[in-house]
């Protein structure tokens, strides 16, 4: 579960569309740079901004487990190179082992963050025996990364720290902090890099996976304007990070490869071969295709699908030629990289909820049409499968039935069963186990709780006690693009 999904648990959903519309008017009226006393609508909570102009923030999010920022100084708050290298420290105790430490399938083994206590879960997937749980850092919300060979795991925080931890050998590697508060991270096909999309101050932060040293530092602006980001995502078969700009039209399409296309159109590298880049990270910015909010990719990681930037509408952009080449109306705001994905009567097909309508939506993947809509109990963040189930598990997160989770029919389209397993508490997320026979239910509330659940009977197996865990994460359903696996 990414910062944005963390942050407005409890808030109902009419009054984040306020705060989007009351933002976009503050920043009409005042740019970048809001004056002391506005009022300003930030996650949870209302926060009025005193007396902040002019005044000095170094660290804005300084001992703030919620990751609110009441703050918006003149001036950006300063956070480059030298502060993340600064920042950086590696464990001087840590030991790198040859094998793991325990006896089990390392590609069934689930991490799960829980924010109740900032602490992470590390689980044997067959028996559900924790192995370790260990402190993370304060602002933890649920981003989490594998390298490709699922040895470790990167968690991200809303305050901008990376952790990196050794699942083998059970022990944290390092950490260092991106930036000041962080949106979400991706890490690249080949594992040697970490990208970090942070709100403060802008930028894409590049950090190598093996010492978490910076790779490079981009201000993320369009047009020389400043710009939060709606996501980022790393596209293995080009080889890229791909982040969409929330505040102005544009895609960036920031490529690690070895051999990165180059940015020009007068060159031909069919006949003169490749051209040799000296900036190890290119960008391609793609401007003609609008702003774009949540997207996800389709099979192929050739076309991104997304909602708008209003959540009015929704759009396909084609990466190859850079355009947008295709537009559904979808209300509702979709979230496409919390979607699921699967064969469905010969065609590809994903299924998303909405964050803003009870519903969740089946797009055909082959002509960009609507093919279901599945009214459900409550706006949802997610749907998710796996590739040996039948069954789509939809929440309804954002509902005011936000204990209630749907298991729907993924041949017919229609919802099974609406299961409850705590009245009054929150469904978080759905994961589930490397051959997909277990789903792991994550509650939180006064019994917060990881529910496992069988796929085929839906008969619920074990529950295994935890601090309101806000996400699980299976290795061998993250590192590996299989049918059903979302994201």
């Amino acid at each position: 579960m990414d910062c944005f999904a963390q942050e407005t648990t409890k808030l109902d959903i009419s009054l984040y569309a306020f705060q989007k519309r009351f933002r976009n008017r503050l920043r009409k009226a005042f740019g970048n740079t809001l004056p002391g006393g506005a009022i300003v609508w930030q996650g949870m909570v209302l926060i009025i901004a005193l007396a902040f102009a002019g005044a000095a923030h170094a660290d804005p999010l300084a001992g703030n487990a919620d990751c609110q920022i009441a703050t918006f100084p003149n001036t950006m708050p300063t956070w480059g190179k030298e502060q993340i290298t600064a920042s950086r420290m590696m464990d001087a105790d840590y030991i790198a082992t040859t094998a793991p430490l325990w006896d089990a399938d390392p590609m069934n083994i689930t991490v799960v963050v829980e924010t109740g206590d900032h602490k992470v879960s590390v689980l044997n997937g067959d028996s559900f025996e924790v192995l370790d749980r260990f402190a993370a850092p304060i602002g933890v919300r649920g981003d989490l990364s594998f390298s490709p060979d699922g040895r470790y795991a990167f968690i991200l925080s809303c305050d901008g720290w990376v952790q990196k931890y050794d699942i083998w050998s059970l022990a944290p590697v390092g950490r260092v902090r991106a930036g000041l508060k962080a949106q979400s991270m991706a890490i690249s096909a080949d594992g040697k890099w970490l990208a970090v999309a942070n709100d403060l101050p802008n930028t894409l932060s590049i950090l190598s996976t093996g010492d978490l040293s910076v790779g490079t530092l981009y201000e993320v602006t369009g047009d020389e304007t400043p710009s939060l980001v709606s996501g980022v995502h790393t596209n293995p078969t080009r080889e890229s990070f791909v982040l969409a700009l929330k505040d102005v039209p544009a895609i960036w399409e920031v490529f690690y490869g070895p051999n990165p296309p180059t940015i020009s159109f007068t060159h031909d590298w069919r006949i003169e071969g490749p051209v040799a880049q000296t900036n190890p990270f290119p960008i391609r910015k793609i401007t003609r295709a609008g702003i774009l909010g949540d997207f996800g990719f389709d099979s192929s990681y050739e076309y991104i699908i997304g909602a708008t930037g209003p959540g009015d509408g929704v759009m396909v952009v084609d990466l190859v030629i850079g355009q947008k080449v295709a537009e559904l109306d979808l209300s509702g705001t979709p979230q496409f990289s919390q979607g699921a994905i699967w064969n469905h009567r010969g065609t590809t097909v994903i299924a998303t909820t909405h964050l803003n309508e009870s519903i969740v939506s089946v797009i055909d993947m082959s002509n960009w049409k609507v093919v279901a809509r599945i009214p459900t109990h409550g706006a949802g963040l997610a749907v998710r499968s796996h590739e040996n189930s039948g069954y789509l598990w939809a929440d309804t997160f954002f509902g005011r039935n936000r204990d209630m989770v749907h298991v729907i029919d993924k041949h017919t389209l229609e919802i099974v069963t609406t299961l409850r397993p705590v009245p009054g508490a929150t469904i978080a997320q759905v994961e589930f186990t490397r051959d997909g026979r277990q789903a792991l239910v994550l509650v939180w509330g006064d019994d917060s709780a990881v529910i496992v659940y069988d796929t085929e009977t839906l008969e619920e197996l074990t529950r295994l006690p935890m601090s309101n865990p806000s996400g699980a994460y299976n290795v061998w359903n993250r590192i590996t693009s299989r049918e059903g696996s979302g994201g």
